[in-house]
């Protein structure tokens, strides 16, 4: 498959264009500084673009089977919540994806895998007390853009998946499967950005989990 990683210099981006390549699909990673990835593949290509622009988007999307949508803010959540985010705006997650699913319509690709957050739409009720205060004290901001990504995805038309990890760890001794829920259970509150890459990948392909939210964890 030809699938386009979105967001592909962050963490959880990174570990999806990996693992993707690994199970040999021919990957393009987009982002601001995409040709800044420390990878050697001849399956891989880096575009520099920025989501928020609806051309470098345009021009990305074509000729892919699927898209991968890793976007956030990389920087402090307690800094960003204070001072706002130096680097990326603040609605990244879902003007960007607003963006990708005009393209995506235009150019008739019709696969769409979205990373969002546990706790966010149908699990909000299942966070713990302490992931409550979180959202609320820090994240409040992002967490909104997010609930207005996740809107924009299940209206969309596409044939879209939503991806809902719990914490994320750079953890990549674990090999496991992922726990998946449909029910918005989880095993455990971490999960390792490698496992949800398999289950981002997975996701590309077939239509078990097509039109649903599912609930990622270790």
């Amino acid at each position: 498959m030809n699938v386009l990683v979105m967001g592909a210099t962050g963490g959880s981006g990174m570990a999806a264009v990996e693992e993707l390549l690994n199970q040999g699909h021919r990957v393009t990673a987009f982002s601001r500084h995409a040709d800044q990835l420390d990878l050697a593949s001849p399956h891989l290509t880096t575009i520099n673009g920025d989501v928020m622009n609806m051309a470098d988007v345009d021009r990305a999307i074509q000729g892919h089977d699927a898209v991968i949508v890793t976007l956030g803010i990389s920087e402090n959540a307690l800094r960003v919540r204070l001072f706002g985010s130096a680097y990326t705006p603040g609605n990244v997650r879902s003007m960007g994806t607003r963006n990708l699913i005009a393209s995506m319509h235009n150019r008739g690709v019709r696969r769409l895998v979205v990373q969002t957050s546990f706790g966010v739409g149908e699990t909000r009720t299942e966070l713990r007390v302490v992931e409550r205060l979180l959202f609320k004290m820090i994240l409040a901001p992002q967490i909104q853009d997010t609930e207005i990504q996740e809107q924009h995805v299940r209206q969309s038309g596409l044939d879209w998946v939503l991806a809902q990890p719990v914490h994320l760890t750079d953890d990549k001794t674990r090999q496991e499967e992922p726990f998946v829920s449909l029910e918005g259970r989880t095993r455990s509150m971490k999960i390792s950005r490698s496992q949800v890459a398999r289950f981002l990948t997975r996701a590309t392909q077939g239509n078990q989990y097509v039109g649903r939210c599912v609930a990622l964890s270790g």
